[in-house]
């Protein structure tokens, strides 16, 4: 959706169109009857454009502050009221308005408007769907910006057009590396520079994530030079630094060849992410008048890395499980495949294990559900705790737990397998008077299968009997029957 909308409102550089374009989004994608988009003027709120309002409200002017719209507008953020009766700030614009979201409109930390969504139905925004409305408005911020820029000053046609390309081919790409990587390809060659380069906050500091040119490092690759930088002073100060005499100056730049320099902070809704520096092997390269185009630029390239951070997150998400923060099922499905060609490829071993809480309903049926969820909670830390870093740990489903043991032979993963045993056995579980005790299974590639089904249905087979065996077991999947094995080969 956010790649539909980006590539609608960025498709038109006329003000008109553009306004038109957020409020088709807006009630199409969201399923709103009422949208506005107001402009701040002279500290005032004016409304530009409108559907579903009442007849004479569109001519409203709101000083900042007021109103739920001029409230977002003061407070640089989203300002929801799930039930506009209740709230005092609401001006009235639609008889039929039950819930109103107000979004600002912001171009890197000014307002410039505000995307104003009501509905006749009380409480109608849930988190995710005023997330996205939040990231759409960068959007639309955006393509505001940019209409302004084309209609004041015609004559930076040619570089606001590179701008409007940068923009949707960044909006196509969210792998973050990806991204990083042809942000500075496109930048660097839309604007004829001799080096582009990304740093990214981490922490306290910056790391150089991509650069793209012809320049040479005064670093080692992936560096930066040692002292403040004028990089640096430019996070600090939240704007943009010129320097276009970079050899008279006692800090050096991050390449030797660079001349000027410009270095732009990448900021994302008010939230900065990192900095955009651009390099030229010619003095006196850049002046004021190539800020405004470049910072637009720099806004463009942060929201795409927003965008990107947030879909990193949703994959990660997708990939846990709620209760216990570990990789679930679906995460081990991947995993297991990849284990098995790398296995396959490297003669490096592999061991999966499958590993069940003994008599967990017992447990929950003595002490609660809740108390259960702990239980695994606390299960799966101290898995976790026990296991290296290249190990993948998931919850396969209710009480089991699936491990994938890579670069392991089958006595290291029965000696692993064991060390979790006892582990637990002997773990205090606060509200739990007795032992708590797990069952293991583990088999190996190749010497109990080669593929996802076969290893999987062998550690089962080998939880099976260590449950069979009394429980508080671990036990090594039997060795496969082989003249099932041929005539399956056949």
């Amino acid at each position: 959706m956010l790649y539909d909308a980006s590539q609608a409102v960025l498709s038109t550089f006329e003000l008109d169109e553009v306004l038109q374009q957020i409020l088709t989004i807006a009630r199409e994608y969201f399923h709103l009857q009422n949208v506005a988009i107001l402009l701040l003027d002279d500290d005032e709120l004016h409304v530009r454009c409108q559907v579903g309002w009442d007849d004479g409200h569109d001519q409203v002017r709101l000083p900042l502050g007021a109103g739920i719209t001029g409230a977002a507008a003061h407070q640089k953020r989203p300002i929801y009221a799930a039930d506009v009766s209740k709230d005092e700030r609401y001006i009235l614009s639609a008889r039929n308005t039950r819930s109103e979201l107000a979004v600002p409109l912001m171009v890197r930390d000014h307002v410039v408007g505000v995307l104003d969504c009501q509905s006749e139905n009380l409480n109608h925004f849930d988190s995710e769907t005023i997330d996205l409305l939040a990231l759409f408005s960068t959007q639309a911020s955006m393509a505001l910006q940019n209409a302004r820029l084309h209609s004041l000053e015609r004559h930076r046609a040619s570089q606001l057009e590179a701008i409007n390309v940068i923009a949707q081919q960044m909006t196509a790409v969210l792998d973050l590396k990806e991204l990083l990587s042809k942000v500075c390809l496109l930048i660097q060659e839309a604007f004829q520079l001799c080096h582009v380069s990304v740093l990214l906050k981490d922490e306290d500091d910056l790391v150089l994530r991509a650069s793209h040119g012809k320049l040479t490092g005064r670093a080692p690759e992936g560096e930066l030079p040692v002292g403040e930088g004028l990089w640096r002073r430019a996070l600090a100060a939240g704007k943009t630094l010129i320097e276009n005499d970079v050899k008279s100056v006692s800090e050096l730049g991050l390449y030797v060849e660079a001349e000027s320099t410009m270095c732009i902070p990448l900021v994302s809704f008010g939230l900065t992410l990192g900095v955009l520096v651009l390099d030229t092997a010619r003095p006196g390269a850049f002046n004021a008048n190539d800020t405004q185009p470049l910072e637009s630029v720099a806004d463009i390239c942060a929201t795409a890395i927003q965008n990107a951070h947030y879909v990193e997150r949703v994959k990660q998400l997708a990939y846990l499980d709620g209760l216990t923060g570990i990789f679930n099922r679906r995460f081990f499905e991947l995993r297991i495949v990849e284990e098995i060609d790398r296995a396959r490829r490297y003669g490096t071993g592999l061991a999966v294990l499958m590993v069940d809480i003994d008599q967990f309903k017992r447990l929950n049926d003595e002490f609660g559900h809740l108390l259960g969820d702990e239980v695994l909670r606390q299960v799966s830390s101290i898995f976790h705790q026990q296991l290296r870093k290249i190990d993948v740990l998931c919850r396969y489903g209710g009480e089991e737990f699936a491990i994938l043991l890579s670069q392991t032979n089958a006595v290291h993963a029965l000696g692993v397998a064991e060390k979790l045993r006892k582990t637990v056995e002997a773990w205090q579980f606060p509200g739990v008077p007795r032992p708590v005790t797990i069952s293991a299974g583990t088999a190996n590639y190749s010497e109990h299968g080669t593929s996802r089904d076969e290893l999987v249905k062998a550690a089962d087979a080998g939880l099976y009997a260590a449950k069979q065996a009394g429980r508080n077991q671990v036990c090594l999947a039997p060795e496969p029957k082989r003249g099932l094995a041929q005539g399956a080969g056949i």
